[in-house]
């Protein structure tokens, strides 16, 4: 209730305290008829919405079910064309009844259902509770969003994708940290969506990492793929460099997407001394660990 019909309702009781129950009825049931504002996160109808429109005691208009047009309007019996694009349910109720009443019905009685919401959805994919399309309220925001579809699923990964269609087609990926916006409530990361987002929580899942050569437990080591180790902490999981290991002859094999294999040589001596960043790891990547020739 907004503080100015807070107000009036406060002085009119006031006054009707002098002037008895009666016409404190009276005030109630006036203030009962002031029209509320819809909220501002309100669906707004668009083309390819289709509306239920149920207009009591006229058979022609009773349970209509119509598809909201590619210019945004409605075609109806005694009423003809009407346009409704860009209008709240609320509104579509009050310009019908206006327009009915122009016509030849007194006091229309109506409602409006939104039956499929077409023209502004998002798609929620992925780790999620209710994966699914989603109406697309004005102002609403990715973090709404993923709670309105329950928040992730306990398999998800720690990454979000928001996959946005630009003008032309053509289309644009944005990577943010679930945690970031989820957990620490970041508000740099609850961008606003726009209609025909897409986004998708990836599941969390094994990855494998080789450790070969000279290290102490050489072998697989299955990672998650949020978790990912970077070269060195690998080589730690794998019992660290064996007494043989040449710690500055190390080298990651990786295979790209395309199936091209790529050497990387690393000096881990100078990532220990601090001289280099440690290297991160991608999921099948092969380490080998040189031996020493003393």
């Amino acid at each position: 209730m907004s503080n100015i019909l807070k107000k009036l309702m406060y002085n009119s009781v006031k006054m009707t305290i002098r002037l008895g129950p009666v016409a404190l009825l009276t005030v109630l049931l006036s203030l009962a008829l002031i029209p509320q504002a819809e909220p501002p996160t309100a669906y707004r109808v668009g083309p390819k919405d289709v509306l239920v429109i149920d207009v009591y005691g006229v058979d022609s208009l009773r349970n209509l079910e119509v598809t909201v047009s590619e210019v945004g309007k409605i075609t109806l019996p005694l009423l003809g064309e009407v346009a409704v694009d860009g209008l709240t349910k609320s509104e579509v109720e009050q310009k019908l009844v206006g327009l009915l009443s122009e016509s030849t019905l007194r006091n229309p009685h109506l409602t409006v259902l939104i039956k499929n919401y077409q023209s502004k959805v998002v798609y929620l994919i992925g780790a999620v509770q209710k994966p699914g399309v989603y109406p697309l309220l004005s102002r609403q925001t990715l973090l709404e969003t993923i709670v309105e579809a329950g928040g992730p699923a306990t398999n998800a990964g720690k990454e979000i994708i928001v996959v946005r269609k630009q003008d032309g087609g053509e289309g644009t990926s944005l990577r943010l940290s679930l945690d970031d916006l989820m957990y620490n409530v970041d508000a740099r990361f609850d961008i606003p969506l726009q209609p025909n987002d897409i986004i998708n929580i990836p599941a969390d899942r094994e990855v494998v990492i080789y450790v070969l050569g000279a290290v102490k437990s050489p072998g697989a080591l299955a990672v998650k793929l949020s978790s990912i180790p970077s070269l060195l902490k690998a080589i730690t999981k794998a019992g660290g460099f064996s007494d043989r290991a040449n710690q500055g002859d190390v080298r990651i094999r990786r295979t790209d997407a395309q199936g091209v294999e790529k050497e990387i040589k690393v000096n881990a001596r100078e990532i220990l001394r601090g001289k280099k960043k440690d290297v991160p790891l991608e999921p099948e990547d092969v380490i080998i660990v040189g031996e020493s020739i003393f």
